[in-house]
């Protein structure tokens, strides 16, 4: 697998993707009920406060995870995981920015080998440029040991 260091320095913090949303307050709505939200402000468009929930945030996913011209660094590919901030409302019906870029990028090394992790930050912006939510997204690769596994 390359090298994380140079990986770092050519593509930490660099915007990679900008996606437009517009969230219908009827999924919104739906997604939180679903997902056991008993407050009427993640559950009901019609309440004063309403706005979409962490876990409806969580959902929202960029064009591309990974810059255009990101090595190929080989080895198998998982699904880290995801973490939600929500710094402000995150209104339903309105238009929506996210911006993304590679926040982090790592590597460890344990009994099974190497992995590298990327951390993949969506960061939701509305039509005032207002910071709402940081929406990371986690993969982990595992380094193929010498045998192929």
């Amino acid at each position: 697998m390359g090298d994380i260091e140079e990986l770092k320095e050519r593509f930490l913090n660099l915007e990679f993707d900008r996606k437009d949303f517009v969230l219908e307050p009827d999924k919104v709505a739906a997604v939180a009920r679903l997902s056991g939200e008993p407050r009427a402000e993640f559950t009901d468009p019609t309440h004063p406060e309403f706005q979409a929930s962490p876990a409806f945030v969580a959902s929202l996913s960029a064009g591309r995870h990974l810059p255009i011209d990101f090595p190929r660094i080989g080895g198998i590919p998982m699904d880290g995981g995801k973490a939600v901030t929500c710094l402000r409302p995150v209104p339903a019906g309105v238009p929506l920015t996210g911006r993304t870029h590679l926040h982090e990028i790592y590597d460890k090394s344990g009994r099974s080998g190497r992995m590298i992790f990327l951390v993949s930050r969506m960061e939701l912006f509305d039509a005032d440029g207002n910071h709402l939510a940081t929406n990371d997204a986690r993969m982990v690769i595992k380094e193929r040991s010498s045998d192929g596994n």
